[in-house]
């Protein structure tokens, strides 16, 4: 069974296409990942940073134009709250990125197969 010039054609386009648009994603996920990472380690230096200091320290949040006093302990709080989502956020980029690589490479298999298959008739 011989698949038309034409048809082999539009489905090397179709799959070409899915490949590009998994590698692009795959870029943007990657650069996802890096900025969440760089946001995580920022959490965890100010945590550090912030656990050193006497529990009386007087602490300002800003909050518009102003600032207003917060106690430690719930910049403390704040601080593991949004480190615990960020490393949730990483969790699923990389299984986004996962599923965009496999897709990437199944797309690149199939192309290999419909050109060997192509040659063979």
């Amino acid at each position: 069974m011989s698949i038309p010039n034409e048809a082999l054609q539009k489905v090397v386009q179709e799959i070409e296409t899915r490949a590009i648009q998994s590698q692009q994603q795959i870029a943007i996920v990657k650069a996802q990942i890096t900025a969440k990472q760089r946001e995580t380690r920022l959490l965890e230096l100010t945590s550090k940073e912030i656990s050193t200091l006497p529990k009386d320290t007087k602490t300002y949040e800003g909050v518009g134009k102003m600032f207003v006093r917060v106690p430690l302990s719930t910049i403390e709080k704040q601080l593991s709250t949004q480190s615990a989502n960020m490393k949730s956020n990483i969790t699923d980029l990389e299984k986004k990125l996962h599923y965009h690589e496999t897709t990437h490479k199944n797309t690149r298999e199939n192309i290999e197969h419909i050109f060997k298959s192509a040659s063979r008739a």
